[in-house]
């Protein structure tokens, strides 16, 4: 007798079966191991590979990794630490952490930096127009001294008439005398600040220039001649 007729779609739901139950093999296997027994290894001190079926103590200052009864790691197991030992790997962890902060800050100022002066030259020219400021401000001082001494001169000609007796001269000239000499000294001090303030400038612009020099030569930006 001829076979019986068999078509394709039968085969092929024939294969989905047999698909679908190694599938569910498969899934109870995993759940079987996941929920079997644990296998615990570790390499000790003296460099030996330890096996039990529990959290092994001559490894508790190391790595141990939990296995599943076939053999898959399921998880690793971090060593115990003594309190101190646990503060000593926490300050490491903090430092760590600031050295990494204080890294990613000096990465921002570089690239602050390399923005606002992508050349030498950009570099120069801040420099100078800020130090031709604190020259302009200091000159306007000095003038202004200038003009104070020559109001000085016209007051210390009036006084002259009270020579003999400066206690009979009016009170408003001993007061212009008094705000002459204090406006002289507010200049002074401004004049020395902004001389300060120069100092500071220089070694701003000098401090930068050693760091934008190895940023420039790292990105292959021109330098000054």
């Amino acid at each position: 007798m001829p076979p019986p007729h068999t078509s394709l779609s039968g085969v092929f739901a024939v294969a989905g079966s047999l698909l679908l139950c190694g599938s569910f093999a498969g899934d109870a296997h995993a759940q079987a191991d996941d929920k079997g027994s644990a296998i615990y290894t570790c390499t000790d001190a003296r460099g030996r590979t330890i096996t039990a079926d529990r959290p092994i103590a001559d490894c508790a200052d190391r790595q141990q990794r939990e296995l599943g009864p076939s053999g898959t790691l399921r998880r690793t197991v971090d060593p115990e630490y003594t309190p101190r030992e646990q503060a000593e790997r926490d300050a490491r962890s903090r430092e760590a952490a600031a050295h990494a902060s204080q890294a990613s800050d000096q990465r921002r100022r570089d690239r602050a930096l390399l923005m606002r002066y992508p050349s030498a030259t950009s570099h120069d020219r801040e420099r100078a127009e800020a130090m031709r400021q604190i020259d302009g401000m200091v000159e306007t001082a000095r003038k202004r001294i200038e003009d104070l001494g020559k109001e000085r001169q016209a007051l210390s000609g009036e006084m002259e008439f009270y020579r003999k007796d400066p206690s009979k001269a009016p009170g408003l000239l001993r007061q212009k005398l008094q705000d002459n000499d204090d406006s002289v000294a507010v200049q002074n001090r401004f004049i020395a600040g902004q001389e300060e303030e120069r100092q500071r400038i220089a070694a701003r612009f000098a401090d930068e220039r050693v760091r934008l020099d190895a940023l420039w030569s790292s990105t292959g930006a021109p330098k000054a001649r």
